[in-house]
Formats: C-alpha cells, structure tokens, sequence
C-alpha cells in the first residue's frame, strides 16, 4: 500500500512537473509573442504647430520656400489638403485633438477649465498600453498647472512645461513660452534617456512660434519649420525615425487682419480652421506611401488615428475616425469620403457675452451660424467674401438643418462647462454680494444677442491688451482697455484683463472694481477668483480674499501661487493648520 501510494504519487508529481513544462513552455511563448508585439508596436510622435496657415505651407501650395522641411517630409507622408480645426483657439483645440472629442464633449474653454476625468484620452490609452508617454509644449496656455490647461497632464509620464504668470506683486517677470528650438532640446534630451531600447513611446511636441511672431509671420513659420527639421534629425540620429510614425497638424490658424479678426478665436473662415496636416507612416505599414488626399477631414480624426496606428481599438465613445481608413476610402486622390466638418467657437460668447458662432462645411459650401448668418461657396468664393444667405436660401436652410442634426447628437452636452459653479461656490459668492450671477455659456445652438461680426474691433482691441499685459507691458494694456470698458461695461476679458494689468501696477483698489465685475460676468472663472483673491490680499481684506482663494484652489489644484496666498490670508486671520496645509500641497 505504501509503495502503492508513493509510485502514485511519483506518477502524480511526474505529471504535475510536466505540466508545469508545458504551462511554463506555453507561457514562454505568449510572453515572447508578447514582448515581440510589444516590441514591433510603433513609437508615435505628435507634432502640434500653433496658430499655422494652411496656405504658408510649401507642400499645399505656399510660394516663398517658408517651409523646406516640412516639404520634405510631405514628400513620403500622406498629405491632407483640407484638414479642418474644431475651434480656433489653442486649448479647446487641442483638447479634441489628444481626445478625439468635439468641443461639446470635452468641455473646455479659452478662459479655462478642467478636462473631465471621465473623458476617453489618448495619453492614458496608450500609457495603459506600456507607451511611455511625453509632452514639451512651447505656451503656458498649455501648460496643466499654470495657464489654462487643467488636466492635460492626464496620462503623460513626463509634461514639461514649467511657465509662470504674471502674479500681482511679484517683481519677476512672468514666462509664457518658449522657441521651438527650445522645445525641441528639451524634447531630444528626453529621446536620450528614453528611446533606447526600452519599448515604444508616445511623444507630443507643441511648437508655439507662430502664435506671437516677434518678427513676421512668415519667419515665424519659417523658425517653426526648422524646428521641425531639428526634431525629425533627433528621431534619425537615435535610428529610430524609420520605427515612427509622425503626424504634424495646427491646432487652428491665424486671422492675419482677414474679414476684420487681427489674430484667431472669433471667427470661423479658412483662415483660422483650415490646418496644415500631414502623417508619415512607419515603414512597413501597408499604408506607408506617400499620398495626397483631397477628402474633408477634422483634426477630432487624430486620435482614432494614432490608436489604429499603434494597433490599438478604437473605443467606440471616440467621436472621430481614422484618417487611414478616410484615405483608403478616398484612394488617395479625390473627395469621395468627404466628411462634413464642425466648428465652433465659444470666446465670443465666454469672453464678450455675444452670440457663440458654430460653421458647417459640406461639399462646396461653408455656412455660419450667427445673429446674421452666413453662406459661402468656396469653390468660387474661397476668401468668403459674399454671403449668399439671402439669394440661396434653399441651400441655406439646408446646412442650417444639418447643422441642426449634428448639434442635437450633443443636446445633453452643449453648453455644459467643466468649470461650472457648484452649489457651495455659489453660495461662498452669495455671501460676499454677489447677486443674479450669470449663468456660464449656453448652447452654442442658441443664437442670440450681438452678431460678432458687429464688434470684431472691440475684440481685437481687448486680445491685443491681453498679449500686452502678458508680455509685462500692463501701462498699455490699461491704456488700451479704459476706454473699451466704458463703452461697455460688461465684457468679461476686457475687465478681467484691465483688473489684472491693474494689480501689477500695484493699483490694488481699483484692480479689485475690476476683477469683481468680472467674476459677476463669469463667476466660473477659475482665474478671476485668484486674480481678485491675490489683490484683496494685499488691501488687507482677508476675509473676502479667502473665499475667492478657496474656489481658486479648488479649480486650480496643481497652481501653487494660488495655495501659498491661501495661506497667507489664513495666517491673518489666526488659521495656522490652515495655512500649514496649503503650503504643504505646495510641496507635492
């Protein structure tokens, strides 16, 4: 019986030892199978211009040579001859085109907000896929702890940016952006240490020349260019540009003085949406040939895009579609595919209070969504400059109704801000005064109020001061802005901007006027609260200063400035642990 028993069990562990192999041998082999998928994924490299013309480029037809490398790389890429933005400014923006969301979705705003954690977002797709995951941005407009980006950083292993504001009474001039060439070092050191043999990698490069030309705009986009040049020699020196996939696009374009707008974030004509986009494949894709492509395309296709790229599906909550199947589909050549393409734009509304304007391309026609609204056939008219609004109004009431479809896809959605007020902020304001606050944007489908178009040189005029006031020029800014809140009162950038150019003049009382108008105007401003929050502090005033401070922080978690004054107004009013607290989330 004993002997029994042990050469049964001998057999048993025998066979257990043996299935061990096979399971350990099989294994083996998925862990090989993986490691080699893992290792033929591609790297991913995502270049964003700001503020780029579609027609200063070379490869689209741009007289001038302005753009040589970029050309070059056109030459064995697969070029989109009418790619089009979804909003003209850089966070919105740039906010579809790392989600593959229209504007509806993801909330954002160009006076700020938080995007939603529950957002799909192509940084934590693929850091889930073990990319490791990258992003130098050349703008504090993009930057997720300084400017108004709140939540880009989602996903990314390393966001380098590092910019600082203007802060009342801080002597150091603020940091706003940085060269291209600048971005790119930075961008290269990180190849270094990180593209070596260690797997695949996600990396997103913002190059920023061209948002605030120092020179002209042609050499701007010149400097961008060569920046360019300088990381595509990055990835070719490290031998791994053969294994990338590179796809370079603008966020949105420049005005340039067209139709009225100086620079971008108003209007909705070519000069602003239409957008350089091109993607160069990884050899050995079937598709890595190059190609040029006459189809409609969104920059909301991007995300899909890079995931099919990688061999990664698609989540179905993606609103895009992949530009590689867009371009099988078009054969290279033609318009067959052609999308209908949707943009809007929310600063009139967010930062002036007039009507939101939203476009529709389809076919030939671009029609724009105002008080006064807009027709264009821009196959005989591509500068836009006749409305056919009264004499096609067939055609007219036919886009406006698609138009219509399209935005009832987002009825739950429109007008719905990250940045909202909660019960308890509003409430923290109510105590303060603050009385028959206005609700933050509606749906971009209601058009009501003042026609843009009407008070383009109002807006011009206020953007202007802005760029001043950031570039430490606040006495022009307060010279500029005087006159306009007079005229009228109740335009929030104007206010917020004069209250701001106020308190670095250290004129903090009058600051203070000017900041509280414009929190009535848009109390969900994250950045008002602070501004308003920083100068009471200095008057003396803790006690307001503190609750604007608290909504600050609470929409600016990451924003240290924002704590440590916190804390200073605690200590005034005896709340030692308080304070302690705000500086310690300093420190993290």
């Amino acid at each position: 019986m004993a002997l029994q028993v042990l050469i049964n069990g001998g057999a048993a562990f025998t066979l257990t030892v043996m299935i061990r192999k096979v399971v350990a041998g099989v294994s083996l082999i998925f862990l090989t199978f993986s490691f080699a998928a893992a290792a033929s994924k591609p790297n991913l490299v995502l270049i964003t211009l700001d503020s780029a013309r579609a027609d200063r480029m070379g490869f689209l037809g741009a007289k001038g040579a302005l753009t040589p490398n970029l050309d070059r790389l056109a030459g064995e890429s697969i070029v989109f001859e009418h790619a089009y933005a979804q909003a003209p400014a850089s966070v919105v923006s740039h906010a579809t085109i790392l989600s593959g969301a229209y504007p509806q979705s993801t909330g954002m705003s160009e006076i700020g907000g938080t995007l939603s954690s529950s957002l799909l977002y192509l940084p934590d797709l693929l850091k889930t896929q073990a990319y490791r995951t990258a992003a130098f941005v050349g703008s504090i407009d993009l930057d997720p702890w300084n400017g108004l980006a709140q939540g880009f950083d989602r996903g990314f292993q390393t966001y380098d940016a590092g910019y600082r504001p203007s802060i009342p009474g801080d002597a150091r001039p603020p940091v706003t952006e940085r060269r291209g060439d600048q971005v790119v070092a930075r961008a290269a050191a990180w190849l270094d240490h990180n593209a070596q043999g260690q797997g695949q990698f996600f990396l997103w490069v913002h190059i920023a020349d061209a948002r605030a030309p120092s020179t002209s705009y042609n050499s701007a986009i010149t400097a961008a260019d060569a920046a360019i040049g300088k990381l595509i020699s990055a990835l070719q020196q490290r031998k791994i540009y053969e294994n990338t996939a590179v796809i370079i696009v603008a966020d949105h374009g420049e005005s340039l003085g067209a139709h009225g707008e100086d620079a971008h974030g108003v209007f909705l004509y070519d000069e602003t949406i239409h957008v350089p986009l091109l993607i160069k494949l990884p050899q050995g894709q079937p598709a890595a040939k190059p190609a040029r492509v006459a189809a409609k395309v969104r920059l909301v296709d991007i995300a899909p895009t890079l995931l099919e790229i990688a061999a990664i599906p698609v989540p179905s909550q993606m609103q895009g579609q992949s530009l590689l199947r867009i371009a099988k589909a078009s054969g290279g050549s033609g318009s067959g595919s052609d999308q209908p393409v949707y943009s809007r734009a929310d600063l009139p509304q967010r930062g002036f209070g007039w009507s939101p304007l939203e476009s529709w391309r389809a076919g030939k026609y671009l029609y724009i969504r105002a008080p006064k609204p807009e027709l264009y056939d821009l196959t005989a008219d591509p500068g836009a400059a006749h409305n056919l609004a009264q004499s096609s109004k067939a055609t007219l009431d036919t886009m406006a109704a698609q138009l219509d479809n399209f935005d009832r896809r987002f009825s739950g959605e429109a007008g719905k801000s990250s940045a909202e007020l909660s019960s308890s902020e509003m409430q923290k304001l109510a105590s303060l005064g603050y009385i028959g606050l206005q609700k933050s944007s509606g749906s971009a489908a209601s058009v009501a109020g003042t026609d843009p178009k009407d008070k383009i040189a109002t807006a011009n005029k206020v953007i202007e001061a802005a760029s001043a006031r950031d570039q430490s020029r606040p006495d022009r800014a307060i010279a500029a802005l005087g006159p306009v809140v007079s005229a009228d009162p109740n335009l929030y950038l104007a206010q917020y901007t004069l209250g701001s150019a106020l308190a670095r003049k250290a004129q903090y009382a009058d600051a203070a006027k000017h900041l509280h108008k414009a929190i009535e105007l848009q109390p969900d401003s994250a950045w008002a609260h602070y501004e308003i929050g920083a100068t009471l502090l200095k008057t003396g005033d803790f006690k307001t200063a503190i609750v604007h401070l608290e909504i600050a922080t609470g929409r600016l978690p990451a924003f240290a400035p924002a704590h440590l004054s916190l804390a200073e107004a605690y200590e005034h009013m005896g709340r030692t642990e308080d304070a302690k607290q705000q500086r310690d989330r300093t420190e993290k």
